[in-house]
């Protein structure tokens, strides 16, 4: 603190001393004026309060008198009025009551003579009760008597009021002298009270000399805080309200580089606010000499920017304190540099975002390498379908088989990954369209129903409520999350009940369609239920039995579920089975009607096709190659974009296939080259051949200029379907329908994935041996009922979508449905075809 303080300080100090002083005299004198005024009050009310008393007191003897009087009155009169006189003698008789219990006559009861007329006069109302309190006639007969009775008492009844009188006269002569003895003795406490006012005076005086030592011991504190604001590390910078500095500490002096003598009494902005910051500085001030809003005072800490001696502008942390003083108000600055800290701020911001930036690079990493994972993948696969149709022994196409199996496995985990790394990228897209509810849930059960047979399990499904069929929503991706939810049931379930519930509740134009899976297996902990929707969990204790799995199916369902806008989660009890939950916003649809899918024509080639096959990777390149080669058609191959364009613009194309990702010109950007050309080529389909393809990436290759995508791996089906829709060279061969696919290898190798190989095996023995006695059931001509034909031919459909038997399950449904329908002639027509079906799904599915 500056001298200007400490003199300001002692100056108030003695105006405090001389104050104190002042008001001891006068708050003596004040005390003095209120004691004579109390001894006078005191005295005046005890004067009248024994006058009241005594007044009080005769009043109620000389009323008991007169009430007597009239009681006797109204005996004497003629007619008697009985009401009358019971009247009377009540109200004697409260007087009487009141004589005998209140307190102001207890003098007067324990006087001998007054107590003997009471005695008489209650002997009197005694005797008389029970007459007054009779039936008229009794109270008639009586009258004499009682009149002689109150004659005789009147005599008392006067003596109690004259006794009393006279008791009460001598009272107040002893009453008179004991006021006098009490305003002595009054005048003696004042006089005490006064000297012992006298002494709190002089007890005062010496507090007051005490306080001026507190004061000045106050001084000496407040020097000894001047020297530890002095060794602050906090700069303190104190302005009046014209933002003049007052004082300036040695920290403030270090901090900003002016000597305290150069800057006090300059203005505040001049010193230290920069000169873009000032308009608002001056802007503030004013607004406070004016009592407007104090912006920053009292508002903790702010950061600001400020600026040295050097005009150097660096980082504050500021806080303002405002104090009023006799000069007016003062405003207290704390000042921290914080150079130092901002910087570590900027290198931990800088490390967050390298953070993200890894995270981020982890994820195209994955997506990358997935990418290229599957495209050797491709080739592999590829290969293996071509091999497939060569000469191959019963083991060496068992040998295929198991490879194809295991390939298409690996391409359904990378799959996953990608579906990961597209999710947590932001580029996971999800679609709505009309679906029928029922039917997707129905054929999941039926997919699900041979493994929970398998495992003696009861598979159920069920509405709560009224049914909500036609919804829009994501078929695909809600496909995925239940056949995931419900196969994890059954997968877990041994004995037991597996029930799928659905719930459909209106919320304004929003349907909130709820899901439960509820299973009675072996549950979870709290540990395993709390991360069963992380990567890569596959469970412990009552989760570590022969099962398969990655541990990315409920990961992936959370996301696909959170993609969709909704909620998934689980709750579960160890021992007691698990009960999954999804809730999904939807929209109510129209029914769709769809026509019945027909079986695609066989196809064959009119003429050889030229197709330009531009791939970067010789195996893929090879097995494109050797495909269409097989077709009868000529291929000309290009390893990259720009020798795709260069064929493209010299000669002229039937198709062409196009990869994405390549090296000196990707596929995109040759496709555009080529749309932009006026080469032979420029309007030849251009289909996009790729192993990863979104389908916001498919809207950017439709824009780019192609006509269609064919995703790795690549398979012949698909090739001739896009050689029949995008160039027009084939027809149908015969109106014969193709034969369908015997076993669908990839659901084969998720199933296979799922239940394990030892799971596998058994499941599949039981699955064989139950076809081979169904169709010897068949065989028995009591089976002809069509009626217990159609639930088996239920239930083995269902047990031949679980191992991906499309033939089979094909072949089944329609038994069903003739059965169903009453058509004995298209039963036997299906039953007659139905072993040479099982024994090409037996040799696959074994």
């Amino acid at each position: 603190m500056s001298n200007r303080d400490l003199t300001y300080l002692a100056m108030k100090s003695k105006q405090r001393n001389k104050a104190g002083r002042t008001f001891a005299v006068l708050s003596g004198l004040l005390a003095f004026s209120a004691i004579i005024f109390l001894a006078f009050s005191v005295t005046k009310e005890i004067r009248l309060l024994g006058s009241a008393n005594s007044d009080n007191v005769q009043w109620q003897l000389s009323q008991t008198e007169v009430e007597f009087l009239e009681f006797s009155k109204t005996l004497a009169e003629l007619p008697v009025d009985l009401a009358n006189v019971r009247q009377r003698f009540d109200i004697f008789y409260s007087r009487i009551t009141t004589v005998l219990q209140a307190t102001v006559f207890e003098e007067l009861r324990d006087d001998e003579h007054f107590q003997t007329s009471l005695d008489a006069v209650q002997t009197f109302l005694r005797l008389s009760v029970p007459l007054i309190d009779g039936n008229d006639a009794a109270l008639l007969a009586a009258l004499p008597d009682l009149r002689q009775s109150s004659l005789q008492t009147r005599r008392d009844v006067r003596d109690l009021s004259n006794g009393g009188l006279d008791l009460f006269a001598t009272a107040s002569d002893k009453q008179r002298s004991a006021v006098a003895a009490t305003m002595i003795e009054l005048a003696a406490v004042l006089a005490i009270l006064i000297g012992v006012l006298a002494v709190a005076v002089l007890y005062l005086n010496r507090l007051l000399r005490a306080l001026t030592r507190r004061e000045h011991q106050q001084h000496q504190t407040s020097t000894r805080m001047n020297a530890i604001i002095s060794s602050s590390l906090d700069g303190v910078i104190v302005i009046d309200a014209q933002g003049s500095i007052l004082t300036f500490s040695p920290a403030a002096e270090a901090i900003f580089g002016y000597f305290a003598e150069d800057v006090v009494g300059r203005d505040l902005a001049t010193v230290i606010v920069p000169p873009k910051l000032r308009d608002v500085h001056y802007a503030g001030m004013e607004r406070m000499r004016n009592g407007g809003k104090k912006a920053v005072v009292g508002k903790g800490r702010v950061r600001l920017e400020a600026l040295r001696a050097n005009g150097e502008l660096f980082p504050i942390e500021m806080a303002i304190h405002s104090s009023v003083t006799t000069e007016g108000e003062i405003f207290i600055a704390f000042l921290r540099d914080i150079t130092k800290r901002v910087a570590n701020e900027i290198e931990l911001v800088a490390a967050r975002d390298s953070a993200v930036a890894g995270a981020k690079l982890k994820t195209e990493f994955l997506a990358t390498m997935s990418h290229e994972i599957r495209t050797p993948l491709n080739g592999l696969l590829g290969n293996l379908e071509l091999m497939s149709e060569t000469e191959l022994t019963q083991s060496q196409s068992r040998y295929v088989r198991n490879m194809d199996t295991s390939g298409r496995l690996l391409m359904r985990h990378i799959s996953d990954v990608l579906d990961i790394t597209r999710y947590d990228a932001g580029k996971m897209t999800t679609k709505s369209e009309p679906m029928d509810l029922s039917v997707l849930l129905q054929d999941i059960i039926d997919s699900q129903t041979s493994m929970a047979g398998a495992n003696q399990t009861t598979l159920s499904w069920g509405w709560d409520g009224a049914p909500q069929n036609w919804i829009k929503s994501d078929p695909d991706r809600l496909q995925h999350v239940l056949l995931n939810l419900i196969g994890n049931a059954v997968k877990f379930t041994r004995n037991g009940n597996v029930t799928l519930t659905v719930a459909a509740q209106p919320d304004g134009d929003v349907i909130q369609l709820g899901f439960t899976i509820s299973d009675t297996g072996p549950g979870m902990s709290a540990d395993l239920a709390g991360r069963v929707f992380d990567d890569f969990v596959t469970g412990n204790t009552a989760y570590d039995r022969d099962v398969g799995g990655t541990g990315l199916g409920l990961s992936i369902a959370k996301r696909f579920v959170s993609a969709m806008n909704g909620q998934i989660g689980v709750e579960s009890v160890l021992g007691s089975g698990s009960t999954f939950w999804v809730r999904l916003p939807v929209s109510a649809a129209q029914p769709v009607q769809r026509q019945p899918a027909l079986p695609p024509p066989a196809t064959r080639p009119i003429r050889p096709l030229q197709v330009l096959v531009v791939e970067d990777n010789e195996i893929n390149r090879t097995v494109v190659r050797d495909m269409l080669e097989k077709g009868g058609h000529r291929v000309t191959e290009a390893n990259d974009g720009r020798a795709g364009v260069t064929a493209a613009l010299s000669r002229r194309f039937d198709l062409i296939l196009m990869d994405i990702s390549m090296p000196v010109m990707d596929g995109r950007t040759a496709t555009r080259a080529i749309r932009r050309g006026t080469g032979p080529s420029a309007h030849t389909p251009i289909i996009a051949l790729t192993a990863n393809a979104m389908q916001e990436e498919q809207v950017n290759f439709l824009a780019d200029g192609m006509d269609g995508v064919l995703t790795k791996p690549l398979t012949k089906a698909a090739l001739a379907d896009v050689l029949g829709r995008h160039t027009g060279a084939v027809q149908p061969a015969t109106p014969q329908a193709a034969a369908p696919q015997v076993l669908d290898s990839e659901h084969n190798a998720e199933t296979r994935e799922i239940l394990g190989e030892s799971g596998y095996a058994r499941m599949s023995g039981v699955f064989v041996e139950e076809v081979e006695q169904f169709i010897l059931w068949l065989d028995d001509p009591a089976s002809h009922d069509l009626s217990a034909l159609a639930p088996q031919c239920h239930k083995f459909a269902g047990s031949a979508a679980v191992f991906g038997a499309t033939a089979l399950h094909t072949q089944l449904k329609e038994m069903e449905t003739a059965a169903k329908q009453g058509n004995d002639s298209a039963v036997m027509a299906l039953r007659s075809k139905l072993p040479a079906i099982w024994k090409a799904t037996r040799a696959l599915v074994d």
